[in-house]
Order: structure tokens, then sequence, then C-alpha cells
């Protein structure tokens, strides 16, 4: 009896070191395989980016009000986190964060960004610029999709609005989950691609 109670405390701290080595599991809703996006990608109007002329960032309003008393933001940083506790306004008071853009953990929510996978300056170029404002909120505060997720700031910082023809995470092995994800936002907001944007897509997802 001893020896089973000795297994089973051993196999408990065994599931719990694997647990805490991976990345929180209630990431975004998970995007179409490999031969969808691909499909999805092929459907997508190529054309060259339009101008950043009368861009602003707040012409998306973002970190809408969502549930309770969380805004979108909040409700990403206890969606994406593991072991968060947050206070009566909905602020994070612990937890920690996997960032799978560059495979690091973040204990500090003050330092964890919510990042629009497809940035709001390049909806903006590729079709936003004639949406409506609320269209543009919508997809500002989409959790619908894949296109918020919590990753450090200096990931964050360092993709600032850039298409993944001009970047992609550090992290190589997120580039195939990272292109179908960006395909799939596009594709459900009917956003326009250039073609290094594609060629760049495709070989992303050579990866999968």
């Amino acid at each position: 009896m001893r020896r089973l109670a000795v297994s089973f405390t051993v196999g408990v701290a065994a599931v719990l070191t694997a647990a805490l080595a991976q990345p929180a599991a209630a990431y975004p809703p998970s995007p179409p395989g490999e031969s969808v996006t691909r499909d999805h990608l092929a459907q997508l109007t190529v054309a060259a980016e339009g101008s950043m002329d009368g861009y602003d960032r707040d012409l998306f309003p973002h970190w809408s009000p969502h549930e309770g008393t969380c805004d979108t933001r909040e409700s990403v940083l206890k969606r994406d986190g593991s072991g968060v506790a947050v206070d009566g306004s909905c602020q994070p008071t612990s937890g920690s964060w996997y960032s799978v853009y560059d495979a690091q953990w973040v204990s500090d929510s003050s330092d964890v960004h919510i990042d629009h996978v497809v940035p709001l300056a390049e909806a903006w170029r590729t079709g936003a610029r004639d949406w409506t404002e609320s269209r543009r909120e919508a997809f500002a505060n989409d959790l619908g999709t894949q296109q918020l997720i919590a990753v450090s700031g200096s990931s964050n910082m360092s993709k600032g609005d850039d298409g993944p023809e001009q970047w992609q995470p550090d992290n190589t092995g997120y580039h195939c989950m990272y292109a179908r994800s960006w395909v799939n936002v596009k594709y459900e907001w009917s956003l326009t691609v250039t073609g290094d944007e594609v060629t760049t897509l495709e070989n992303m997802l050579s990866t999968c």
C-alpha cells in the first residue's frame, strides 16, 4: 500500500512538472488546418497595400467591455494565462503567461502585451480603411478567431505593424500556427494580401 502511495505521489509530481513546462491550453480557437488554410489563402484577393494616409489607432476602438467587469484585454489575459487570479476590477493579481512568439514565460501581467495577429495598421492598408468604425471595433476586439493572443511585450514590440514577409516569430516551431492564424483572420475579415505575403505564408505553411 505504501509503495502504491509513493508511486501515486511521484506520478502527480510528474504531471504537475509537465504542466508547468507547457504553454497554457486555453489559447484562441484553433485555426483551420494546413490544407484548408492553403485553400483559403488562394481565395484571398492579391493586391498592393493601400496608403497609411488617415490611419489612427483610435479609429479601431479596442479593449471594449467584454464580460462583467472585464474588457477584451483582461479577458485575453485570463484566457491565455496559467493560474491567473484577478481582483474585483478584473486586473490580474497573479499568474504566468507563455509567449509563443519567443517561447518565454512571463510572470508579470504588465510585461504581457495582447497582440493583434493581423496588426491594426496592416488591416487599414488591406481593406479596413473603408470599414465603418463599428466594424473596425469588432475587428480590434475579435475573440472569435485567432486575432488576439497574449505574448511578451518584447516580441510584440519587435513585430510592430509588420506582416509575415517582414517579421516571423523567433520561435520557429510556431510558424505553422502563426501562418494558419494570419490567413484565417484575413479570410474571415476579407482583407487583401500582397504577392510577397502569399509567398511567405506558403513557405511558413510548409513547416506544418
